[in-house]
């Protein structure tokens, strides 16, 4: 792991524009996205720039159940909003959250992201340790499949809704063993409500109680932090 410390979120967005400039200019072409407030700084950057990505394919980490693309609070939506209406993909890809049949949206989208393999990744850090929407316990190999989210998930989660028993209580998400594969990974947290899982991702044991952990053994990985996220750390970096 390569750890990058910043000043605060709007300088990680800097650092993670700067990433992503690269890979395209490396020759990147499949974008993993993620939603949620840790990577809008680095979208926001984007988006204010030249990058262009329309010969470029996106594909989304996760995808609430039962929430359709029009949806407010979908991650479709979110994308729109954050990214897609600004800086178009030749074709960007979401999980379904309409389809009832788990077995049948886990393969298309496995399916997918092997005919289409992920060359860069970014990943933002639960409170829990959780990565996409693999909550703890989750298996090191597991693909994408239907997750039912743990209380702190829905909690955090809840400030996006009218009130809490608006937020679904599954989602579909790319699995670890999915997440995986992708040849490079960014993943980002800011603030000190994060220190504990940076600290855990980083400096602990690989443990499927804390799913970014299994982010040790990948060979290129990046972890772009806040100082207040990384009061926690013990190593120097």
């Amino acid at each position: 792991m390569k750890v990058k410390i910043v000043a605060d979120p709007a300088t990680g967005g800097q650092s993670g524009y700067d990433m992503f400039a690269e890979a395209l200019e490396n020759g990147s072409s499949v974008f993993g996205l993620a939603t949620g407030s840790t990577p809008v700084s680095t979208y926001d950057q984007i988006t204010a720039s030249d990058l262009d990505f329309s010969q470029c394919i996106s594909i989304n980490l996760d995808e609430y159940v039962g929430l359709a693309p029009t949806h407010p609070q979908s991650y479709h939506a979110f994308m729109q909003q954050h990214f897609f209406d600004k800086k178009p993909f030749k074709k960007s890809y979401v999980p379904n959250g309409l389809n009832p049949d788990e077995h049948d949206e886990a393969q298309q989208y496995e399916k997918l992201i092997a005919a289409n393999p992920i060359d860069f990744q970014i990943l933002g850090l639960g409170r829990n340790g959780h990565i996409g929407f693999n909550e703890p316990g989750t298996s090191f190999d597991s693909i994408t499949h239907r997750v039912a989210l743990t209380q702190s998930t829905i909690d955090a989660n809840a400030r996006f809704f009218d009130n809490e028993h608006e937020v679904p209580r599954y989602a579909y998400s790319m699995g670890i063993g999915t997440i995986m594969k992708s040849k490079q990974i960014l993943i980002e947290a800011y603030g000190e409500n994060k220190a504990q899982a940076v600290h855990q991702m980083i400096e602990g044991p690989v443990t499927e109680d804390v799913p970014a952990s299994v982010l040790q053994r990948h060979p290129n990985v990046t972890v772009l932090i806040d100082q207040a996220a990384a009061i926690q750390l013990t190593g120097e970096y």
